[in-house]
């Protein structure tokens, strides 16, 4: 669109240039080769040879035409130097006037045209052009801005009616990618942006329904397996003493299916009905470490300052609460939590831990519902707790790194939008 928009200015000034400046220019060239030839032909015969141009034409003649006829020195007097010399109209006045002629052009309050003629190289003629005015090539001017102006204009009109639609198509398509659902788009624009529109609003509905059937599939399912645990815990609260161990063991098992069926939970529901609020990222993670110290957890804690941001406070403590959790659970020794700003406009936090480590090959697969770093990191849990925090940090507009330290262990980073 732009190469075409050059290209139709470049038309635009050739076809002036030719058809509208040119001819101006060579028939006002004709008019004064005309003059000029009349000066020298209205010479009288007898002073032609003994007296100067400049002194043998009357001064009616000179009244009548408005020509004025200098030496070399009366000209440069009279402002030939302050003059302007063109080229193509001195070629254009050396045809006319059958030899090499100058051509120099000056303006005041009229522009004055001075001509060195082939006729008498030692003379200047000045020839005023009263009528002649550099506003007369406004409107030329005008019109070449004026379609510059409008074929931008137009072109830029036409791309944002053909963006605009594909614009919310995109920020529709990020909100269903984050886990969220906008209204269905309005049919704008082409017909095939139309029918991608129709599509994406389709598969949305589609998405959006499959949301639904799971959350309420789970909430059944979770429904229904903790009516027979709670009875089950109540059975074994009836156990004797003497069959303590059993009791336990029975508890114990109970407590992790509880704590897995909340992850499927949380999982599934990813914390949407909780909205973004101004909120310290310190703050959170000061609360959260202090919970894991009051309990004798060997945490070091290191944070930079940090701007108040929008973010969703619950799920966030629960990204903590879960990357700590891992720390400590198979990592051993000291914790190392850590916060600062990547730029202006991005922040993180840090959790390392002196484990271990994982395979290289293995990090991609721990964002993985289900799936565990078995070999390296014990596979305790239900596998989802990764694959949350992944969910959640995404959905804030972040990005989770996890990479083995030089020294040892595992570093989790977290890197969070400042403005979201």
């Amino acid at each position: 669109m732009g190469f075409l928009l050059l290209l139709n200015q470049l038309v635009s000034y050739i076809t002036v240039a030719r058809y509208v400046v040119d001819p101006s220019f060579k028939q006002i060239n004709q008019l004064l080769a005309k003059q000029i030839e009349l000066v020298f032909l209205t010479l009288p015969e007898h002073g032609r040879e003994q007296l100067p141009v400049y002194e043998t034409v009357s001064d009616a003649f000179k009244e009548v035409t408005g020509l004025e006829i200098y030496s070399l020195y009366q000209a440069q007097y009279h402002g030939l130097n302050e003059a302007t010399y063109y080229n193509f109209l001195s070629l254009q006045m050396s045809q006319f006037l059958g030899g090499a002629t100058e051509v120099r052009v000056s303006k005041g309050d009229n522009y004055m045209v001075w001509i060195r003629p082939p006729q008498d190289p030692f003379v200047w003629i000045r020839i005023p052009l009263e009528k002649f005015d550099d506003s007369e090539f406004s409107p030329l001017t005008l019109y070449l801005i004026v379609i510059g102006t409008l074929s931008i204009a137009g072109g830029w009109l036409f791309a944002r009616h053909m963006t605009r639609p594909l614009r919310h198509l995109q920020q529709a398509a990020n909100k269903v990618a984050h886990g969220e659902f906008p209204e269905r788009l309005a049919l704008r624009g082409s017909s095939e942006v139309e029918e991608v529109t129709k599509a994406f609003n389709s598969m949305a509905q589609g998405i959006k329904q499959l949301e639904d059937d799971r959350k309420l599939l789970m909430a059944g399912i979770s429904h229904d397996l903790r009516t027979p645990l709670t009875r089950i815990r109540l059975a074994t609260e009836m156990l004797s003493d003497n069959e303590a161990f059993f009791k336990e063991g029975i508890i114990g098992d109970i407590e992790d299916m509880d704590e897995i069926i909340n992850q499927f939970i949380t999982y599934i529901r990813l914390d949407r009905e909780e909205l973004p609020e101004s909120s310290s990222l310190n703050e959170l993670i000061s609360q959260e470490v202090n919970t894991e110290l009051a309990q004798g957890r060997n945490l070091l804690m290191t944070l930079d300052d940090l701007p108040t941001m929008m973010l969703r406070p619950l799920a966030l403590r629960r990204v903590l609460a879960n990357l700590i959790g891992n720390a400590i659970r198979y990592g051993g020794g000291e914790i190392y939590v850590s916060s600062g700003m990547v730029n202006k406009r991005r922040v993180f936090f840090t959790i390392e831990d002196n484990g271990p480590g994982i395979q290289e090959d293995k990090i991609a697969q721990l964002f993985k519902p289900f799936v565990q770093g078995d070999n390296a990191r014990g596979g305790q849990g239900s596998g989802l707790g990764l694959a949350i925090v992944q969910r959640f940090v995404s959905h804030h507009g972040g990005q989770v790194k996890i990479t083995n330290r030089p020294q040892g262990g595992l570093s989790v980073r977290v890197e969070l939008p400042i403005n979201r």
